[in-house]
């Protein structure tokens, strides 16, 4: 199996580029972000680029991929509902269109959030709704993916300074939370193995929440 990977480098998606480059099924990963990955390995091709939002010039090198897991993502914190829109629905349709085009029968990931919805009144919950709508709408075979809660593994770190403080303070209680709420909390290593998985053999549901993402961890 081929892979896109978009955000490798953030938490999420270094916990994705991981489960790739462990398992077996898959052949090649081509990343494609802002920045490099700073990982190595024999199945990693990287893709550096500025501007995500045209990609047109690279189309012919991002056909003939059989998934495609976006990982990329910023938190509403702060951010004004256009600003956010741009970043989160813009970006994530610039990227999914021209890959839909080229990459019909592909399947796509996309990285949303527990408590998504169209309608919602958080800012944050109506833009990521309003994406997923339009992801299940191309022609390619798009799921959804809801993580709530999760716990980075294998050494990964969040990006976002608050939440690294945020993490290293909560680590004894996200164990814990564990144990007594699995469907609250998942972690990077599960996430990625789950991802992988979905892009290997599909899922039964195009909406994952953390239930579902237990459910069909290995």
């Amino acid at each position: 199996m081929r892979v896109l990977l978009f955000g490798g480098t953030g938490m999420i998606g270094q916990g994705a580029l991981l489960a790739c480059l462990r398992d077996e099924r898959v052949s090649e990963v081509l990343a494609v972000g802002r920045a490099a990955t700073g990982r190595a390995h024999p199945k990693l091709t990287e893709l550096i680029r500025e501007d995500l939002f045209d990609l047109s010039d690279a189309e012919e090198r991002l056909a003939g991929y059989d998934a495609c897991l976006f990982c990329l993502g910023v938190s509403s914190a702060g951010m004004k509902e256009p600003e956010y829109r741009r970043v989160t629905h813009d970006l994530t349709l610039s990227v999914a269109e021209p890959l839909a085009r080229r990459n019909p029968s592909m399947r796509f990931l996309y990285i949303s959030g527990a408590g998504t919805d169209p309608d919602g009144r958080s800012m944050w919950s109506r833009v990521k709704g309003t994406t997923e709508n339009a992801l299940l709408a191309l022609s390619f075979e798009a799921y959804m993916i809801r993580p709530g809660i999760i716990q980075p593994r294998d050494g990964i770190k969040s990006r976002t300074r608050l939440y690294r403080i945020g993490y290293t303070v909560m680590l004894p209680v996200l164990s814990g939370l564990r144990a007594v709420a699995p469907n609250a909390v998942t972690t990077t290593d599960l996430l990625g193995r789950v991802m992988v998985d979905v892009a290997a053999d599909g899922a039964d549901k195009r909406v994952l929440e953390m239930a579902d993402i237990n459910r069909l961890a290995p």
